[in-house]
């Protein structure tokens, strides 16, 4: 099932379908490790919100709900 990395709720995961982000954001995605075919989890989200928690690998990282919904991902289950 595709959806966007912003509707994911803590402990589920998916791998990394497509970013849709201009130029500039795609590439600091990128450098972060935010690629197509990564594995996600999210750890936690923000209230109100808020950032999200998620995990790529051993890293871990916060991002903006905006960004998060421009990440396209194929839920694991």
């Amino acid at each position: 099932m595709h959806t966007s990395l912003d509707h994911l709720f803590p402990n589920q995961s998916g791998t990394i379908e497509t970013i849709d982000a201009g130029p500039e954001l795609g590439r600091r995605m990128a450098a972060l490790g935010l690629r197509p075919g990564r594995r996600i989890e999210v750890v936690r989200t923000a209230p109100l919100k808020g950032p999200m928690q998620i995990r790529i690998g051993h890293t871990e990282l916060m991002i903006r709900r905006i960004d998060a919904a421009k990440i396209c991902v194929n839920l694991v289950a």
